[in-house]
């Protein structure tokens, strides 16, 4: 039996169902990733496998003990105490028992008192089976390499959600929830989480917009998407692909519809001779057509994501000099000695981890922080947009509309005046959305009004810092294309690996010598770099080490790896249909009623082939180098 199903589940909060009439469940073992469009319907759907909503029709079954975990997005402010404390508290009452006899037990002076409480709380740890309860909490945190001692809010915010999660783990819960598990994290604490989650022996069911991440955890993506769930067995990369498919059937069947209802709308609207002979099944089915057309929930369209552009700025952007900078008495450097230059077109990236800085550096770049040390100079005709992380441009009283207009009912946009509504429908807010105090609106959508508001002011540097927190995948590509067509400069700070690598030409990353180093390409390119300097133990030995490998790669091919190459081909096209063919079985709508041994068994076939073809495709472009 599934650990959770949902038969027939509908829920609705406004004009179109979030769930539609909606099958689907969770199996012992999986990593089920919830995708889809802000407001789809993701977080309510977690929170009806957890019990907190009811369905408004159709049923939500778990199994009998199941036991459920939540971690949420946003940490709470009103947690506090040490570390072990935090964790112990997931265990409800008997990690309360067990946490007050602790105290009392490193309590120096006990009075008579304190015995007779300690007797009394050695018997309800014993009614509830509790002793084992601490050495599974202190192993939880050692797991995860946690310091028990260190108070909880003495801890940065990565490592806090990392004590959420032990205090969920220590629970052993047969499903974890994970909403936005990456969201604020720095790029180190989402590495480690994907090292931990594949380990985790329960189920998992997470929502993420980080496709490096879901790329790596998910073993099943389920997207929402108007009204109903898809099930993807596979990769995300496998998902996108079927995906396109899926969108190409519906469109071709959708246009067939069309036009057979346009032939019969014809043949009701003929003279009298006609309506004489008319058929009244065949208006009847005329009239179910039309009813069916009217309930077809179009696919919603896409942001149309552009920025207002001025002249260009001069050639050089800006210049650093051996800039360095620590706060007032601190004697910790932030960053020491570092020069570049920026010229007009570069996408620079910076990397590092929560509270090394970036946004410090961000500001002595920008001439809003002076340097300790060194000087930056700015180039002619700069027109600077900034995109701040915590929104502090928008005010929560005004409307979508005021934030973005500031009062105006029009806008200009690379010299064409539109008017401020019709501005915010290519960011997807209607009409009447446009004027919800931005008080209310979600996390996503706060993030889409900045973006509105500062890619509305003309520009020739663009100032990105974490704008991808809370976008759903689809408005996040389109965000990449247009900074990648921007024809400006950019500096951008984002733990998002895959729109780093999407974007940026070079990179400057915060090394944890505590030195910044700049880097060409993105985060791939960085991690490869980053290894051929340890290998090398510098930039020369790196370049000497380029340099041969270079020459390696202009050998001549032998027969056999000819051979070789021109069977390639034919391997990958057999892999990639057998891989077609296996995800679409295991996306039907049964294949998960099956047993578990089937599931399994299809499940690890596909992940066989998938890596089988990575490698032959790696094979493939190194023996294309060869050739050269």
């Amino acid at each position: 039996m599934a650990l959770v199903t949902f038969r027939n589940v509908s829920l609705s909060f406004g004009r179109h169902p979030l769930l539609d009439q909606t099958d689907f469940n969770i199996e012992r073992g999986e990593r089920v990733c919830l995708i889809g469009r802000n407001g789809a319907g993701k977080s309510s759907l977690l929170k009806m496998v957890q019990g907190e909503i009811l369905a408004d029709s159709g049923e939500v079954i778990r199994e009998q003990g199941i036991k459920i975990y939540t971690l949420q997005q946003e940490v709470p402010c009103d947690t506090s105490g040490s570390v072990f404390e935090v964790v112990l508290s997931g265990l409800g009452e008997a990690g309360e028992v067990v946490l007050k006899y602790e105290t009392l037990l490193q309590k120096e002076d006990l009075q008579d008192d304190d015995f007779e409480k300690m007797g009394v709380l050695q018997e309800k740890i014993e009614q509830l089976n509790a002793w084992s309860i601490q050495n599974e909490a202190h192993t939880v945190i050692s797991k995860l390499n946690l310091d028990g001692n260190m108070a909880f809010s003495a801890l940065s915010g990565g490592l806090k959600r990392r004590v959420l999660l032990a205090k969920a783990l220590v629970c052993e819960p047969d499903l974890l929830l994970l909403d936005e598990p990456t969201n604020h994290l720095d790029i180190e604490a989402i590495q480690w989480l994907e090292k931990f989650l594949p380990e985790y022996q329960g189920s998992i069911l997470f929502i993420s917009h980080d496709r490096a991440f879901l790329q790596k955890i998910a073993t099943r993506i389920v997207e929402i998407d108007r009204g109903k769930l898809i099930s993807f067995a596979g990769t995300y990369q496998n998902f996108l692909i079927h995906k396109e498919n899926e969108l190409h059937a519906e469109s071709q069947q959708n246009a067939l519809f069309d036009k057979k209802l346009a032939l019969e709308e014809v043949w009701i609207r003929q003279g009298v001779k006609a309506r004489r002979t008319r058929n009244e099944g065949r208006v009847r089915s005329l009239e179910k057509m039309r009813n069916e057309r009217q309930a077809r929930r179009s696919q919603q369209g896409s942001a149309k994501i552009a920025a207002s552009s001025s002249e260009r700025s001069g050639k050089r952007v800006l210049e650093a000099k051996n800039i360095s900078f620590k706060y007032p008495n601190e004697e910790k450097w932030i960053y020491k000695n570092f020069s570049m230059e920026i010229w007009r077109g570069d996408k620079i990236g910076l990397l590092g981890p929560n509270g090394c800085g970036k946004s410090t550096l961000l500001n002595a770049l920008l001439g809003k922080l002076r340097p300790a040390e060194g000087i930056v100079e700015l180039g002619t005709n700069l027109e600077i947009a900034y995109f701040d992380q915590l929104r502090n441009q928008l005010d929560d009283k005004l409307s979508i509309q005021d934030n973005v207009a500031e009062g105006s009912e029009f806008i200009e946009l690379n010299g064409i005046k539109k008017h401020i509504l019709s501005y915010l429908q290519d960011f997807l807010f209607t009409p009447e959305r446009a004027r919800t105090p931005v008080s209310a609106l979600s996390g996503g959508e706060r993030n889409r009004v900045l973006l509105a508001k500062v890619l509305s002011k003309p520009s020739n540097v663009l100032v990105l810092d974490e704008p991808t927190n809370d976008l759903d995948i689809e408005t996040l590509e389109i965000l990449e294309a247009m900074l990648m067509n921007y024809k400006g400069t950019i500096l951008l700070v984002s733990h998002d690996r895959a729109f780093i690598d999407n974007i940026v030409t070079s990179t400057i990353v915060f090394e944890k010598s505590g030195k910044l180093e700049e880097y060409v390409g993105g985060y791939e390119d960085w991690l490869r770099q980053r290894a051929l300097l340890d290998a090398g133990g510098g930039k020369k030995q790196k370049l000497a080490k380029a340099t041969s490998t270079k020459e390696k790669l202009s050998q001549k091919l032998s027969y056999a790896q000819k051979q070789q190459l021109e069977s390639l081909p034919k391997e990958i096209d057999v892999l990639e249909s057998e891989i077609e063919q296996l995800t679409v079985e295991m996306s039907a709508a049964d294949f998960y009623q099956q047993d578990a041994d089937t599931i399994k068994t299809a499940q690890v076939a596909l992940e066989s082939k998938e890596s089988t073809l990575i490698e032959i495709y790696e094979l493939w472009e190194s023996l294309e180098s060869l050739k050269g």
